[in-house]
Formats: C-alpha cells, sequence, structure tokens
C-alpha cells in the first residue's frame, strides 16, 4: 500500500511520535527487580536523560538500552538499506548516552546500562544492582565477594 503522505509530510508525522520506552525490556527488568527482592526503585521519575528506572535513596539510574538503537558491539545488525542514515543515527545516540551518563555523574547520581541481551541472564544483572546498592542478596543469590560496589558507571 502507498504512502498516503510526500516524503516531507511523512518526516514530519514520524518526527512527532515520542517514544515513552520499550515496555517489554523495562517490564522484564521490573520481573528480575521482583524476583531477586530489588526494592526501592521508581519509574518515570522526571531527570536528566529520563532513566528507565531510578533508585532515588541510592542516586542510581538504570536505562535499558536496546541492542540496534543503542549499537550492542554484538547484536547491533546494521540495515543493508539507507546506511548513510542508520550509521550517524546510531553513532548519535552513542554519544547521547555517554553526555547523559556525565550529566548525571556531574549531579552526584551513580549510573548503570544495561544490555537488552543481558536480560536473558537475571541473576547476573541481580548480582551487580545488589552490589550497587549495598543490599544483602537474597538467599537465591550466591554473590561473589569480589563484585565491586564502588563503581560510579557500568554497562551490564
Amino acid at each position: 500500500m502507498p504512502d498516503v503522505f510526500n516524503k516531507r509530510k511523512r518526516s514530519k508525522v514520524m518526527a512527532a511520535i515520542r517514544s515513552s520506552g520499550n515496555k517489554a525490556t523495562e517490564l522484564k527488568l521490573v520481573e528480575i527487580f521482583r524476583l531477586y527482592g530489588i526494592k526501592g526503585w521508581q519509574r518515570k521519575r522526571r531527570l536528566v536523560g529520563k532513566p528507565d528506572f531510578i533508585f532515588p535513596k541510592e542516586r542510581m539510574a538504570i536505562f535499558v538500552d536496546g541492542c540496534f538503537w543503542h549499537g550492542c558491539r554484538f547484536h547491533c545488525r546494521m540495515p543493508k538499506s539507507r546506511l548513510t542514515y542508520w550509521t550517524p543515527k546510531i553513532i548519535r545516540n552513542r554519544r547521547r548516552d555517554a553526555e547523559i551518563g556525565k550529566q548525571l555523574r556531574k549531579l552526584g547520581w551513580r549510573v548503570l546500562r544495561i544490555w537488552e541481551h543481558s536480560l536473558k541472564n537475571p541473576e547476573r544483572i541481580a548480582i551487580r544492582l545488589h552490589a550497587m546498592l549495598g543490599n544483602a542478596p537474597q538467599n537465591r543469590l550466591n554473590v561473589a565477594k569480589d563484585v565491586n560496589a564502588s563503581t560510579h558507571s557500568a554497562k551490564i
């Protein structure tokens, strides 16, 4: 079916659409929080970069980054068409992520970025979160003593 808008109008319509987050990945992380007894998180709070979750008491911001949109070196498969559009787009996203992290750290926040593919290993995420939050791990976790809880910025 042909597009009902011309190219310029379609671009304007698409630019007006604002994402409200990737619900599937965010809900998967909520499931991990609940499964491993991670408490104190909030969603949809106004903060630089619009983190997916924050832990206000611990001043930690969490972002769940999609492998394609944020350029995961293992899973980002660039489209074969329109490379002149997609390559700079992914590069801009990565630069914006770094800048947001820097701004949040200047404001005294710790930043954790979790790759979408890491959600398949919930125990690893839970171990890192418990360590960074300074929480005692739940019985289901066998937390290694060498996990560094003083990390100010991390990526899983």
